[in-house]
Formats: C-alpha cells, sequence, structure tokens
C-alpha cells in the first residue's frame, strides 16, 4: 500500500524526516509514534499528498501522492478544522459534498454509535465530542488508505475508547490500510498490526506488534518509555 525510498523533508530551520525506507502491507492497522518533533505529522502529510518530500520518493497505492489520488486518502488531521457555526448534521453534509465515496448510512450509523446530536452546535460540543465528529468524517469515506494524526489528543478516556472501537470495527482489512499516529500507547496497543518508532524524523524501530513484545518482553508502552526514557 505504501512505499517510502530515501525520504527527506527539509525546512528553512528544520531536517524533520531524515532518510525514511519503508513499506507498509494492505490490510494493515499500523502505529505510528514517537514525542513531539520526531516528524510524524510531516510524514503523513507527505503520504496525503499536502506536502513533498525534499528528496527521495513516495508511492501509495502504486501511486505518487497528487491532486488525483487524494481522492483513495482519507486524512484527519490533528488540528480542529471544523466550521464551529454548523450543525454536526451540516458538518457532516457540507464534508460529504466533497467526496464521491461518502456512505451515508455509514455516517448514520456512526453518528448512533458515537452518540452524537445531530442537531447541535459544533461549537458546543465538547473536545472529545468534536473528536468523535472528525472521526466520522474519515471513517464514513470508502477508501484504501485512512491517515489519522493523533485522533486521541487531549479528550477524555470515553471519547478515546469509543474511538478505537470504531477504528476496530469499521476497519476493512482485505480492502483499508490505516496508519495512525498517537501518544496514547496504551489504549491503542490492541489495534496495531505493526508499530514504526519515529525519533528525530528517522526510524528506530519498525515491526509487528507481536514480535516486538516477544523481543522486549513487555507492552508497547514499556518499549516506549526504553526507547524514547
Amino acid at each position: 500500500m505504501i512505499e517510502l525510498r530515501a525520504i527527506h523533508k527539509k525546512y528553512l530551520f528544520k531536517h524533520a524526516v531524515r532518510g525514511i525506507d519503508l513499506q507498509i502491507k494492505k490490510g494493515t492497522i499500523v502505529g505510528l509514534l514517537g514525542p513531539n518533533g520526531s516528524g510524524k505529522s510531516t510524514l503523513l502529510k507527505m503520504l496525503a499528498g499536502l506536502i513533498h518530500p525534499t528528496s527521495g520518493s513516495i508511492l501509495v497505492g502504486g501511486s505518487k501522492p497528487d491532486v488525483h489520488n487524494k481522492k483513495h486518502v482519507a486524512y484527519l488531521p490533528e488540528i480542529d478544522h471544523l466550521y464551529g457555526w454548523m450543525t454536526v448534521k451540516e458538518t457532516l453534509r457540507f464534508i460529504a459534498g466533497f467526496y464521491t465515496d461518502w456512505q451515508e448510512d455509514k455516517a448514520a450509523a456512526l453518528l448512533l454509535k458515537m452518540e452524537l446530536d445531530e442537531n447541535q452546535k459544533v461549537r458546543n460540543l465538547s473536545k472529545g465530542m468534536r473528536a468523535r465528529l472528525k472521526l466520522i468524517a474519515v471513517l464514513a469515506r470508502k477508501v484504501p488508505l485512512v491517515l489519522l494524526d493523533e485522533p486521541f489528543s487531549g479528550i477524555d478516556p470515553s471519547s478515546r475508547a469509543k474511538i478505537i472501537r470504531s477504528i476496530i470495527s469499521e476497519f476493512q482489512s482485505e480492502d483499508q490500510t490505516i496508519v495512525l499516529s498517537t501518544h496514547s500507547v496504551n489504549e491503542s496497543e490492541p489495534m496495531f498490526d505493526d508499530v514504526i518508532f519515529l525519533q528525530n524524523g528517522q526510524i528506530t524501530i519498525f515491526d509487528s506488534t507481536e514480535n516486538l513484545r516477544a523481543t522486549y518482553g513487555c507492552s508497547l508502552e514499556n518499549i516506549w518509555e526504553k526507547v524514547y526514557g
């Protein structure tokens, strides 16, 4: 699904990604882990085609990320991109207008599962409820690649649990790949097939969750502490 070769991304005063080589299999949920500034968001934005590498090549589904294949990628940014004056229902209708792959029935089912009132204004939603709405906007699309940038950032445990359950239940393992960056390692661990540890824009570890637990003899959270402690 994803192939990166010798990827570098340089900004004016920062070398954000440093020579990443990576292959991600179709049909997996991959955890992208690392402290702030490790390059997670930059990597996801490049996969989404929002920014371009300074050097190296990226293939997503066999094609270079560009305007045309953006329609095959659902990207959830860490920033809150919703309009506060819209209701929940208006927000989903607005987003649906951009995509031919939007699944109205799935959006309605997720709305019930996430316990959101479709008539409530977005500005009146808690941070956790807004995070749930952002996730619906991504999971209601039928796409081969889903990119989630810190979907649990700063939200309550109840919302984190609902979001994780929804990601697992809605994941189409035969047709879909999910790459998810997070600091909430403990709660997220059960859904990861593979895990990437990033540090200073480089991959320090990339392996299956099962192999990592067997090798280190502990959970991903404990491995995090060993890698970044």
